[in-house]
């Protein structure tokens, strides 16, 4: 990390951490009490501690790099947005697609609810994926032999669940490379399927086991598509952080969910439908370089997170200065020393979480072999660990 792009993203990092931190223990305090005796009051309370936390990612967004979210789609499905429990289906083109949808979810009034399907190890990072465990996300193995019934109680849990939520799932299962591109064109000429220009082929089973045991209580999916103009930079954490500007575009399609089909096959054909689909209006954008068919909807950045992040701007600062007032701590050796090490553990992790949002660092594609033994052997039959 450079000395000047350090010089800003270590106090952002001291920020995020100190108070990630303390609403880490706000929610480890509630779990532990609350959540024995009511469930549901747990999650209502949890739902106001863990935007705390959230909202200090979407100033970063809003506020410190400048980047707008331009959310393009019908007037009905904007309201309807955060008011009903909804699956929703995204592309995962750039490094910041998860926190491209926490602002939909923030615009839509159901951060707090928004839960993702995520790797296992994104709970085992510092404060965020801790936030995450305690906020319900659901954590797969990328084994579909494991992941079935982990993904499959994890719906079931939100079955009660006592405010509008969403559940984020990326069903092409890893981050748009052109390597990983490359691998699916290969792989899909090879076996018949549409050639994907601008998407990777879908994993399809964890969408249908999703569509299955959602079905009873969750009313709409919401298919949505995530570009950037031709003449935006495409958006990066490390952008992010050095206060530099993108502009994303975000078409919202809202699908009935009991119009879906009833068999899993064309449940999961659905899905790889709703991707062919989804590549030629990425196509299409390439063209217009603009979501030319839904309406630009009015959405301003809101306030919420400005004061969220400046109120803890204020607490850590007044808290650490405090503190060093009433320990010395820079009075001697040792105190430096030790203050020292604490800026080399926030560098640290905030390199880590630089690194674990970079595309090129996420797990490769897995593809199939380039043709099937026989001719009726489905194409994810060839995978185990296909989602």
């Amino acid at each position: 990390m450079a000395i000047a792009a350090a010089a800003v993203v270590v106090p952002l990092g001291l920020l995020f951490f100190t108070s990630g931190l303390i609403v880490n223990l706000i929610q480890a305090t509630f779990y532990v009490l609350v959540r024995p005796l009511s469930k549901n009051l747990y999650r209502r309370i949890n739902r106001v501690v863990a935007e705390l936390l959230w909202l200090e990612l979407i100033w970063l967004i809003d506020w410190w790099a400048g980047v707008k979210v331009q959310i393009y789609t019908d007037s009905e499905t904007f309201r309807l947005m955060g008011k009903e429990h909804a699956l929703v289906i995204c592309n995962h083109r750039s490094d910041i697609d998860w926190l491209v949808g926490w602002v939909l979810a923030q615009r839509s009034g159901c951060l707090g609810s928004t839960v993702a399907v995520m790797k296992k190890s994104s709970k085992l990072l510092p404060v965020i994926g801790w936030s995450m465990w305690f906020s319900e996300y659901l954590f797969l193995e990328r084994s579909w032999a494991k992941d079935e019934n982990t993904l499959k109680s994890g719906i079931q849990r939100l079955r009660d669940f006592p405010l509008p939520f969403w559940l984020a799932l990326f069903v092409e299962g890893t981050r748009f490379t052109k390597v990983k591109l490359l691998a699916a064109q290969e792989y899909a000429a090879s076996t018949g399927l549409p050639v994907p220009r601008n998407v990777l082929i879908p994993r399809t089973k964890g969408f249908v086991s999703a569509v299955s045991h959602m079905r009873s209580f969750v009313p709409a999916i919401y298919d949505i598509t995530v570009a950037v103009p031709k003449s935006s930079p495409a958006p990066t954490m490390l952008r992010l952080l050095n206060g530099k500007p993108s502009v994303v575009q975000v078409h919202i399609k809202r699908h009935l969910m009991k119009e879906l089909p009833e068999t899993d096959e064309a449940v999961a054909q659905w899905c790889k439908d709703i991707f062919v689909a989804k590549d030629a209006l990425l196509d299409k954008h390439l063209a217009d370089d603009t979501f030319s068919d839904l309406e630009l909807q009015d959405t301003r950045r809101p306030i919420k997170p400005l004061a969220v992040a400046l109120s803890w701007a204020f607490v850590v600062v007044a808290g650490t200065a405090k503190f060093l007032q009433w320990s010395s701590l820079l009075s001697s050796r040792k105190g430096v020393a030790f203050s020292t090490l604490g800026l080399a553990v926030v560098t640290g992790l905030m390199h880590i979480l630089i690194l674990f949002t970079q595309a090129e660092r996420s797990n490769p594609a897995k593809v199939a072999p380039a043709k099937p033994k026989n001719k009726e052997e489905k194409p994810e039959a060839t995978n185990d660990k296909q989602q």
